[in-house]
């Protein structure tokens, strides 16, 4: 019984001794933001030219890249969702971002770059 005990415990106990991800000031927020480079070429080029203005700037209104708490609640809403944002524009983000090249897919990849997150 106590050995059965311990074997559905452990993965809890586990869990528990993960250190929590590092609570990071704006400034690191922000240089972390600065320094992000999406690995694909392509997506490279894209997000400097389209996303990285606003998305790498503190106080665009627009969530940092690889700032995971700010786009937490975006991803959250699913992929979907923030492709409606996207593309047709939200608050003061302009229609596609201004990315007159992006497909659907590099929207996509971008998203999921800057969210640094799973988003469905």
């Amino acid at each position: 019984m106590r050995r059965e005990i311990l074997v559905l415990l452990l993965p809890l106990v586990l869990v528990a001794c993960q250190p929590a991800e590092a609570v990071r000031s704006p400034a690191e927020i922000a240089a972390h933001a600065a320094a992000m480079v999406p690995a694909d070429a392509r997506q490279a080029d894209l997000y400097s030219h389209a996303c990285k203005a606003c998305h790498a700037t503190p106080g665009t209104g627009a969530p940092l890249a690889g700032d995971r708490a700010a786009w937490a609640p975006r991803a959250a809403k699913g992929m979907p969702a923030l492709m409606t944002s996207v593309i047709g524009g939200y608050k003061g983000m302009p229609a596609g971002g201004q990315c007159f090249s992006c497909t659907a897919d590099d929207y996509k990849a971008l998203v999921r770059f800057m969210a640094d997150q799973p988003v469905n």
